[in-house]
């Protein structure tokens, strides 16, 4: 990794991903998170203001160290324990039924091997927990003319913002490692490029 990818894309995000619309999306993903949680793609802890108190800790996994030093403040101001365990997400450091809940967002679409992570993600949840997730790709079906201008920026996309992807169907990984999805809200997130804020929130389940 170059220094704009250690140094300055970390900052670049915390700012983008800190913009005060995001705040209600994350209040609603966040809603019902309960018990040892584990949270890939921690980012900078733009999430931990919207833990709920039954959340009893959090297991944040994070590759970077510049975000999770950007972190300090917002973990600093949580009575809720919040632990950096790990820096990949498509091989958590857990036993099989460690968690509760868990908690992605704005994530799958920049981890190299999305299915992978989520399949990491089914194995450490206990049987009934929650993923509870807020990522942006693919525009819907009816919306051609936004997904030809996604797959024309993807590339550009992906060298600026540390490879992130515009064009993965979420719900369907989602699905396709084994959970399922109990809630889904698909939307154009408010003030966004349409090719850039095609967001899916949700909660799926561990059968």
């Amino acid at each position: 990794m170059g220094f704009y990818a250690e140094q300055v894309l970390p900052r670049i995000i915390d700012v983008a991903c800190g913009v005060k619309s995001a705040g209600p999306l994350r209040r609603r993903v966040c809603e019902g998170l309960r018990g040892q949680v584990v949270e890939i793609g921690f980012g900078t802890g733009h999430n931990v203001p919207y833990y709920p108190q039954a959340v009893i800790g959090v297991m944040a996994i994070e590759p970077s160290d510049v975000a999770w030093r950007l972190a300090a403040e917002r973990i600093g101001a949580t009575n809720i324990p919040v632990r950096r365990a790990g820096p990949d997400g498509q091989s958590l450091p857990f036993d099989d039924d460690s968690f509760d809940t868990a908690l992605s967002t704005w994530t799958l679409c920049t981890i190299p091997d999305a299915g992978a992570a989520l399949r990491e993600l089914r194995r450490v949840l206990r049987p009934g927990g929650t993923l509870h997730f807020l990522e942006h790709g693919l525009a819907p079906e009816e919306d051609e003319d936004v997904r030809r201008w996604q797959r024309r920026l993807e590339p550009v996309n992906k060298r600026v913002l540390g490879g992130c992807h515009l064009t993965r169907r979420i719900p369907d990984l989602v699905i396709d490692a084994g959970f399922t999805i109990t809630a889904l809200d698909v939307f154009y997130e408010k003030g966004a490029p349409r090719p850039l804020g095609a967001d899916s929130l949700g909660v799926a389940l561990v059968p």
